[in-house]
């Protein structure tokens, strides 16, 4: 690939970019009040110099406030799994929070039991609770583990996401020892003393770190997704499980992204059987929203234990919690909109474009790699697929990214924009499938011919 004839494709799209987008780009500069002038710094995240601003969203479709329209495979990153605004959620959100009002009061509703007995249903763990977020859920998680357990740490793998969950931003550095993530923002305490750390699909190094016997929890995502998608070698989960048994380890999976390889996650698609789960945004359909479900056997320790405050202060909940109108939407979103028959069609559609992007990739023999997880697909700019997070960060490229996405954006399509993830929805079209093969097709040649 010539890097000189990229980088002027990425001038080029750039100056498109900000043609395209005069009110976005003047509504940014005029953002002066707000740190990074983005309402959340990882807003500046997107290619271009400054971020698309929102005018609505419906379905599968997003569109600026300069008035154009863009197929939307990045899903708010998961957050809108279901689709921007679905029905039968805007419904339940209007009838909580308009007609009988109490968004959030203390009180419990009826619609809590029925969505934890949906999750127990899906996902094989009977007791659950709710959080804000997936963040929320993972840290809880985590105090739990550490409670039941009577052991100080966790274990991770090596470029993994969990949120802003402290213990959690931690890799394995280039001479194969623990170190804090770069880019980690002034940790309260080092990670390389609160949690071990192995690279995924290495089952001799979580042999290695578990050994130690310190360990209350393996949290993981049993696909990482975060730095491309990451699947797991055939066996290595079921591996992961006997070690955490052997070692007396319980294990933690995080569904927050991999709930796109079927109804019920990783955990129901590969027949896991983890300890804990955990599971965030994509629940509520829009609505901010998480949970983590415990075995019997781990409700019944954590409920009996005499030490632990977990109805006060004891740091396992916030008061917004469970609130009426976040599980009427997560009732809504599970009962109405991700059923079985959704995923269906949303892996379907998945795989059709899996299937036209390796085909591309193999006809213009470009050495990148695809990996499907579901709804969820990602290509990588390495072949073969990486196999841990270490390989998968190694393959990152700062231009190739831009230049993908600004195509991409200039042509009315948004992918996510930390990477290279397309995730389908209940609203999404095979014809939007066939556009995105379109473009990335255009995209090769451009680049390599």
């Amino acid at each position: 690939m010539d890097r000189s004839k990229l980088t002027e494709l990425i001038d080029a799209e750039r100056q498109t970019y900000k043609d395209l987008h005069p009110k976005s780009y003047a509504a940014f500069n005029d953002a002066q009040n707000l740190f990074g002038q983005v309402p959340m710094t990882w807003m500046n995240k997107w290619a271009g110099g400054f971020p698309l601003y929102l005018k609505k969203a419906k379905g599968n479709r997003i569109t600026d406030i300069d008035g154009i329209e863009y197929i939307d495979f990045a899903l708010g990153d998961t957050g809108s799994m279901a689709g921007h605004s679905p029905k039968a959620t805007v419904n339940a959100v209007t009838k909580r929070f308009a007609d009988l009002g109490g968004a959030t009061t203390m009180l419990p509703t009826k619609d809590a039991q029925w969505v934890a007995a949906e999750l127990a249903n899906r996902f094989g763990l009977p007791r659950w609770s709710f959080t804000l977020s997936a963040t929320d859920a993972n840290r809880w998680a985590l105090r739990i583990a550490r409670l039941v357990t009577n052991r100080p740490k966790a274990l991770v793998f090596s470029y993994s996401y969990h949120g802003s969950v402290d213990e959690a931003f931690i890799v394995v550095n280039p001479q194969g020892q623990p170190a804090s993530r770069p880019g980690n923002v002034a940790p309260a305490v080092d990670p390389t003393q609160t949690t071990r750390v192995a690279e995924f699909n290495d089952l001799p190094a979580l042999k290695t770190a578990l050994e130690h016997l310190d360990v209350a929890a393996i949290l993981m995502e049993p696909a990482l997704t975060n730095i491309g998608i990451v699947l797991p070698n055939p066996g290595y989960l079921e591996q992961v499980r006997e070690l955490a048994t052997k070692t007396d380890t319980l294990l933690i999976n995080d569904e927050t992204h991999t709930f796109s390889a079927g109804v019920g996650g990783a955990t129901r698609a590969y027949e896991l059987k983890p300890d804990i789960i955990t599971i965030g945004k994509s629940l509520g359909g829009g609505i901010a929203c998480g949970a983590y479900g415990l075995s019997q056997e781990i409700a019944d320790k954590v409920l009996n234990a005499k030490d632990a405050d977990i109805i006060d202060v004891g740091g396992v909940g916030g008061t917004l919690s469970g609130n009426a109108l976040s599980v009427a939407a997560m009732r809504a979103t599970l009962e109405s909109v991700l059923t079985q028959s959704a995923f269906e069609k949303m892996i379907k559609l998945a795989t059709k474009f899996t299937e036209d992007v390796q085909e591309i990739l193999d006809r213009y023999q470009v050495p990148w790699s695809i990996s499907q997880l579901g709804a969820r697909t990602e290509y990588r700019f390495t072949k073969p697929a990486p196999q841990n997070g270490g390989q998968s960060a190694a393959a990152s490229d700062e231009q190739l990214d831009e230049y993908m996405h600004l195509f991409m954006l200039n042509r009315g399509v948004l992918m996510t924009p930390f990477h290279n993830m397309a995730l389908m929805c209940p609203a999404t079209k095979m014809s939007d499938v066939q556009k995105h093969t379109k473009l990335f097709e255009a995209a090769i040649k451009q680049l390599f011919s």
